[in-house]
This record gives structure tokens, sequence and C-alpha cells, in this order.
């Protein structure tokens, strides 16, 4: 029996929709894992999960990501939290002496993200590109850090907490004062350390 063209056209549709099935189900099966840019700060206080934007900040990202791995965050304190603003760590130590940490890397700041509460950015002194270890999470809006702002050039935001903001939040509140250190007299610094037990990249 001949098949009208409107069979024929049937039958080649559910074809191709079966092959494209079967694709798909052996490209899920052998290409692996998809890879997510979620690190994890395990705190005194809690677990704070955050999204790493590779795409818009991809050397923001791999050097962050190279601290998580190599264990430098690990043991280490927010050294700086004000409440309304934000919360500071990634390079003091408990009893104040600073790590140092890998060669600066360039600013990204201009690349569309905001310092809107939840993101993570870099900090760093006056030089744009002097950015190392030393991160932040902004507890509200800080346009003022944004591109081109304060200085031209801005603060890089490369992430945001995407789980423990709760955490965040609890760290913010911390009652803080000034802190002896080897190189004089901190302020800010939490009353109680807050301190980063364990910082890991977070498998798919």
């Amino acid at each position: 029996m001949k098949l009208n063209r409107r069979m024929a056209m049937t039958v080649v549709v559910l074809f191709l929709f079966s092959s494209s099935i079967i694709l798909m189900a052996v490209d899920t099966l052998f290409r692996g894992p998809e890879v997510k840019n979620i690190a994890v700060l395990e705190t005194s206080l809690g677990v704070i999960e955050i999204e790493l934007d590779r795409d818009k900040t991809p050397v923001t990202v791999d050097n962050f990501v190279t601290y998580v791995e190599e264990g430098f965050y690990d043991g280490l304190v927010f050294h700086r939290v004000i409440e309304g603003f934000m919360i500071q760590g990634g390079g003091v130590q408990p009893d104040g002496t600073w790590k140092e940490g890998n060669d600066p890397i360039r600013n990204e700041a201009r690349n569309g993200l905001k310092n809107e509460r939840g993101t993570i950015a870099m900090a760093r002194s006056s030089d744009p590109d002097s950015a190392t270890s030393q991160f932040f999470i902004n507890t509200v809006d800080n346009p003022g850090l944004d591109y081109p702002n304060p200085d031209g050039y801005g603060y890089t935001v490369f992430g945001k907490v995407v789980e423990g903001m709760d955490v965040v939040d609890a760290i913010e509140s911390a009652s803080t004062g000034d802190k002896a250190t080897p190189y004089g007299a901190m302020s800010d610094w939490p009353v109680t350390d807050v301190v980063i037990v364990r910082a890991y990249m977070k498998e798919s």
C-alpha cells in the first residue's frame, strides 16, 4: 500500500524525533557531569554557597578557584565586618597576621555585574589591579562600588550567594571592635572570630 504525503511526513518526523532522543541520551551518557562553578565556604557560623560567573569574569574566577583548591582560605577569618555594608575575608589569620597571596590580577569590574546584596566582589587597594585573595560579600546594594565608581574602575563582582544568605546576615550582625595585630589595631573585627573552616568547589 502506498503512503500518502501526510503519512510519509509523519514517519519522517517521528524518525527524526526518535533519533534526536537517542543522540541526547548517548551524549548525556558519555560527556560526563556538567561543571558548575559553585564555591562552598564552611564557616564557624554556617555554610555559604556562591555561584561564580566565569563567563563575565574569567580571570577573577580562575584566581578565586585557585585559592579555594589550594586550601588557602582554610582557617582564615572574616576580619572586617561593617553592618549595612559588607563582610570581608580571605587574607587574614586569627592572630591578625596577613597571609601572602599570589600575584595581583587585573580589574574586571567593567562586566555589567553590580555590587548588589548577596554578590561577592574582590577587595583591593587604591590600585585597581591590586586584588589578590581578599574578597567581600555585599550585605546591601552598594552602587558606589560599581564600575566606574569610585575611581573610574570600581570593584569586580564575580558571583553571588545562592545558599546561606542567612549565614552572611549572621556574620554581618556580629559584635565588632578593635583587634590588636602585629601591624597595629584593626577596626571592625568581630569580637568572636568568624572562621572560614574550609573552602572547596562543589561537585555537580
